[in-house]
C-alpha cells in the first residue's frame, strides 16, 4: 500500500513539495513531464500553481492528475517516516 498525499505546495521552478500521510516528505520535479499530453496545460506557471490534493493524490484545475504511486515513487524524499 502506498502513502496518500496529505499536502502539496507548488514552487516557481515547477517542483512540488509533497507531504504524505505516513510522515514522509519530498520534492517532485514536474519539469520532465511538462512537454507531454495533458501536462502541457500546466507548463504555464499560472496553471501549475493551481495544484491541489484530491483524495490520495494531486490534481490540477486543468484536469491533469497523477497516480499516487507515481507521486510517491518519483519524489526525492527529504524526510523519512
Amino acid at each position: 500500500m502506498y502513502p496518500s498525499v496529505k499536502n502539496v505546495t507548488p514552487n516557481e521552478d515547477f517542483t512540488l513539495d509533497i507531504t504524505f500521510d505516513n510522515g514522509e516528505a519530498g520534492v517532485l520535479d514536474m519539469r520532465p513531464h511538462l512537454d507531454f499530453g495533458v501536462f502541457k496545460k500546466i507548463a504555464d506557471y499560472e496553471q501549475f500553481k493551481r495544484v491541489r490534493v484530491s483524495f490520495d493524490t494531486i490534481e490540477w484545475e486543468s484536469g491533469a492528475d497523477l497516480d499516487p504511486e507515481f507521486v510517491h515513487a518519483k519524489c526525492k524524499m527529504t524526510t523519512q517516516a
